[in-house]
């Protein structure tokens, strides 16, 4: 046990910064969203009004969740809880495949279990330093929400809800390390898992059904296979209950202790789903450097694409079943018909520009993952081997982002396409259905801008690539989407790439400002490109 708690120590020491960022984030998300609700919503009638449109569109129910009442906690936690809840889990599985898996390749492991120390001993610390990761922060979200002015007891029962999504995704990372053989696809598919939660947990609250009065909705039960709706099942700030928040605990308890008795039996580097070798020698088109960054990408951009296949299959599959659903109550239509004002928008309209919104995010994330290989490359080694020729950094550089610009296009492609597919096999008009193809591909622009600012800052401050170009994404994201929420200045608003991307079929497509992204972007990559020829390798 003094091993283990010694191995717990030097992560905590080792992941101090890391833990402190994440966990104070996330808090702070939820304190500013408590903050300006009760600013903005401090009114009884006004809450009233925004939860009887958020219980009228389908598209809120998916991104925000349920609305439990219109007291001033209940609209905080609709407002904020699913975002933080996947922040949890995306924490807890970068935390857990750090410690496992990317200890292995990087041999820190080997050196470990070169002492007198238990096979599962590393796991075993890292499962217990994310349960203490996990309790500070529901101890953070529930002292956020009591600083902003919220009951008490009910921000201990949000906070815990955070906190046990966040446990519950730790275990899951802890037996994802143990089926797959790389740190790489072990993070991806944790961080997949944590994505599906968020959509099975959307789809059930889109499906669900409103009270008489408009001031609360029964989710559907997709969302009960989802850890993000049984913590949302906790009701802090209605009828608070912590027997959700139990069963989250049990399946994490029992998952971890599945994978530290696997990882016990298992050799160093072994794992369910073993690593097939290549070939020994590369194809014609593996061997230039737009076919090696193809290679170096393909799987992980395979992920992303098939997410976005996911998103526009539910967008194009559920937009008619929540249809017939809000068409049933005239109420409903009536508020419907009043979210674009002047316009005649159709429930699945709304409900696919939404999830279109969110393809767009996950175009950017596969393009600010593909530039971050370059750094890998760099750090490891690998790029000092290929400059060593007659290879420019320059075009090192422009091969990655060429493959990473028509990827970022194609998740986005992917999306619309597989939205136009479902719909058209739903019935509906060919023409209604392909325009769910250019709903895809208008968020393009804006995800291209996140490639570029991502490659200016590895050919400026390579050390820091992963940090800054994930942080990035997410003040993108937090600004497109808490941005007016959160009453931040016009300005700050406006920096965000996401707000100039036209929500078709809702709105019209801006040309203008889709052409301003794309020279945006454009010159960005030539910027990074000219830079990176100028500053030297760094380890």
């Amino acid at each position: 046990m003094k091993a283990v708690l010694r191995l717990v120590l030097a992560q905590v020491r080792r992941d101090r910064w890391q833990l402190a960022v994440w966990i104070a984030g996330i808090a702070l998300l939820g304190f500013a969203t408590a903050a300006a609700v009760a600013a903005q919503f401090g009114d009884e009638s006004a809450r009233a009004a925004i939860i009887a449109v958020a219980a009228a569109n389908p598209a809120f129910l998916f991104l925000r969740g349920i609305p439990d009442g219109t007291g001033l906690g209940s609209v905080v936690f609709f407002q904020g809880y699913a975002f933080t809840a996947v922040l949890a889990g995306l924490m807890n599985t970068f935390l857990v495949i750090r410690h496992t898996r990317g200890d292995e390749e990087a041999g820190r492991a080997e050196l470990l279990g070169a002492g007198p120390l238990s096979r599962a001993v590393p796991l075993a610390a890292t499962l217990i330093l994310a349960s203490a990761a996990n309790t500070v922060l529901a101890a953070c979200v529930a002292a956020g929400y009591v600083l902003a002015g919220l009951p008490g007891s009910g921000s201990v029962v949000a906070g815990l809800a955070v906190g046990a999504v966040g446990l519950f995704f730790a275990a899951v990372a802890a037996g994802t390390a143990q089926l797959l053989p790389s740190a790489r696809a072990a993070n991806g598919a944790a961080a997949a898992l944590v994505g599906a939660a968020y959509l099975v947990r959307g789809i059930g609250d889109a499906m669900g059904t409103p009270s008489p009065a408009l001031d609360a909705v029964a989710s559907g039960w997709p969302s009960m296979l989802s850890p993000i709706g049984w913590g949302q099942r906790s009701r802090p700030f209605a009828a608070a209950g912590i027997g959700p928040v139990l069963v989250l605990a049990a399946a994490a308890a029992v998952l971890a202790a599945v994978a530290v008795l696997y990882r016990q039996r298992r050799d160093l580097g072994e794992s369910v789903l073993p690593e097939h070798p290549g070939p020994a020698r590369a194809s014609a088109a593996g061997r230039t450097l737009t076919g090696l960054a193809w290679r170096l990408q393909r799987s992980t951009l395979a992920g992303w694409f098939a997410a976005a296949a996911v998103l526009g299959s539910v967008a194009g599959a559920f937009g008619p079943v929540v249809a017939r659903e809000v068409e049933g109550n005239p109420s409903l239509t009536d508020l419907i018909s009043r979210l674009v004002p002047g316009t005649e928008v159709g429930v699945v309209d709304v409900f696919g520009a939404a999830l279109m919104g969110i393809a767009g995010v996950l175009a950017a994330a596969a393009g600010v993952q593909a530039v971050l290989r370059l750094r890998a490359e760099e750090s490891e080694g690998r790029a000092e081997l290929l400059l060593a020729g007659s290879v420019s950094p320059a075009r090192w550089m422009g091969a990655s982002l060429t493959v990473a610009a028509l990827s970022t296009t194609v998740v986005c492609a992917a999306a619309g396409t597989a939205a136009a597919v479902c719909l058209a096999l739903t019935g509906s008009p060919p023409a209604g259905a392909a325009v769910f193809l250019a709903a895809g591909l208008a968020h393009a622009p804006a995800a291209l801008v996140f490639l570029a600012a991502a490659a200016l800052i590895f050919a400026v401050v390579p050390r820091h690539t992963v940090q800054l170009g994930w942080g990035l994404l997410a003040a993108g994201l937090v600004l497109g989407q808490f941005g007016e929420l959160l009453r931040l200045p016009a300005w700050l608003q406006n920096v965000s790439p996401f707000r100039y991307s036209s929500a078709l079929p809702v709105e019209d497509l801006n040309v203008t400002a889709a052409g301003i992204l794309l020279s945006v972007a454009a010159a960005g990559a030539l910027a990074a490109a000219r830079l990176l020829h100028k500053r030297d390798l760094t380890p």
